[in-house]
Order: structure tokens, then C-alpha cells, then sequence
């Protein structure tokens, strides 16, 4: 059978030149004008870019088109092995990552970051983040019960579904702040956070725009 038209093979070729040349798919979605969702298509093998995606590509990365579509022996496989993480659509306090059922998706991160602790992914319901983080996005989250001041966290308040904050700590407790001045800030004393409760589930790392 002809290589040309394989998904997979145009896969494994769109994901060497990417880790050879450091692009992260933010980048090549950007750099072709195509949504994160379809670019994911392409590099998980489940649909194949059109011709004129196919030579911005190939001009991206200034190699052939060829180099993209036909099976090459000589390529090795990427050094770098991502390590894949679960996305959720909704997470809600008191229940342990693993445990979630409402898995929608998966991503991968580096060796390197995944060695640093345990992530997860969530997709971001709402505008309380515009303009940074926006209603789809998706946030690459490392688990951990406390954080930093002006740290964006997964905080879930009286055991609901998590939401996304900007955290600011206080002596006598802690305000969840949104980036969108529409909303206003969420204040809760240290007593407040003891016996709602309120939690931090972790601290985002990263956004992956759905473009």
C-alpha cells in the first residue's frame, strides 16, 4: 500500500519535525491558522491535513512535502516521549484524580515536567478568566494543596466543581480572584476555608488554547 495519504505515517512526520525543531502545538496551530482540535487530529492520526496545510508545513519547517507525507526509514523515532495525562471536563473536591470518571480528552506533557509531580488537564467552562484563559480552553494543572500569591489555581469551594482563580492570600484568609473585572472577587476567612471547605487542587502550569 501507498504511503501517500497514511495517517499515521503523516503523524509520526509531524511530530518528529516538531520536537527536532521545539514547536508545541500552540505553535504550529498559530503558525497554519487551524484550530487545536484539528491539528490534534492530525498528530493523533485520525484525520488527514489538506494539501495546502500540508505545504504550509512543509515550508514551515523548510523541508519537502515529501518529507510529511511518505514513510522515511532513516527517521528516528522523537528522543523525547511525552507522557500522556488525563483531561476532564468537570473535577470535584474530595474525589482523588484517578478516581474521576468524566475523562473527555488526553494530552501530553514532557518526561521532564511529568518527573516534577502529578498533572492533570481540565477544559475551562465560563469568561470569570478573559481575557488569558478563555470558555474551552484547555489548563495543564499541577496537583498541590497550596500556592503561591498571584498563582492561578483549581480551587473547588463547599465540595463543587472546581473553579479557576487567581489565589491572594491574606493573614486572616484568602480571596479567588477572576481576571474578568465583571466578577467579583470571592473572599473567605481562614475560618471559611476550614469548614466549607475551600481547596486548592492544584496550580496551572499551562494553557492550550482550542484556537
Amino acid at each position: 500500500m501507498s504511503s501517500l495519504g497514511n495517517k499515521k505515517i503523516m503523524a509520526k512526520n509531524i511530530l518528529y519535525y516538531m520536537d527536532k525543531h521545539q514547536k508545541t502545538r500552540n505553535d504550529m496551530c498559530d503558525a497554519l491558522g487551524v484550530k487545536y482540535t484539528t491539528f490534534t487530529d492530525w498528530v493523533k492520526g485520525n484525520s488527514y491535513p489538506r494539501i495546502d496545510k500540508i505545504e504550509l508545513m512543509a515550508n514551515y519547517f523548510g523541508i519537502s512535502k515529501a518529507d510529511l507525507v511518505e514513510e522515511h526509514t532513516s527517521i528516528p523515532q522523537s528522543h523525547k516521549k511525552g507522557v500522556t495525562i488525563n483531561i476532564y471536563g468537570r473535577v470535584a473536591a474530595g474525589i482523588p484524580i484517578e478516581m474521576i470518571e468524566d475523562i473527555v480528552d488526553t494530552e501530553e506533557i514532557s518526561e521532564d515536567m511529568a518527573k516534577t509531580g502529578e498533572y492533570f488537564g481540565l477544559i475551562i467552562k465560563g469568561n470569570s478568566m478573559l481575557p488569558n484563559i478563555c470558555d474551552g480552553d484547555i489548563v495543564i494543572i499541577r496537583c498541590q494543596e497550596d500556592a503561591e500569591n498571584g498563582d492561578t489555581v483549581i480551587a473547588t469551594v463547599n465540595g463543587n466543581d472546581a473553579t479557576c482563580k487567581r489565589l491572594r492570600k491574606y493573614k486572616d484568609g484568602i480571596e479567588l480572584i477572576s481576571n474578568n473585572p465583571s466578577y467579583d472577587p470571592m473572599y473567605f476567612s481562614n475560618q471559611d476555608v476550614a469548614e466549607k471547605p475551600v481547596k486548592i487542587l492544584g496550580k496551572v502550569v499551562e494553557l492550550r488554547r482550542k484556537l
